[in-house]
């Protein structure tokens, strides 16, 4: 059984939220394998993510608390608010 850390997973259900939000902004219906395969893409991105940032003795939650500190760390420095 692959563990996989709470804010992953439940990333999956944002990631649709979002893709749903596009598709009501442009008006345009895409099929529920579109859908499918754009979802599994994007947890496939964030699996990568966690395991890059895991280290080679790191788990996958630290990758994903890793992958997150530095996500936020970046949109800081890109809005001015730390230097």
């Amino acid at each position: 059984v692959l563990y996989i850390p709470g804010k992953a997973a439940n990333a999956g259900g944002v990631g649709v939220s979002g893709l749903e939000m596009s598709q009501n902004a442009s008006r345009t219906y895409w099929k529920r394998e579109k859908v499918d395969a754009m979802l599994k893409d994007m947890m496939a991105g964030i699996y990568q993510q966690m395991k890059d940032n895991a280290g080679e003795d790191g788990t996958l939650e630290e990758g994903c608390n890793r992958a997150g500190f530095l996500k936020v760390a970046q949109a800081l420095k890109e809005l001015g608010w730390v230097y």
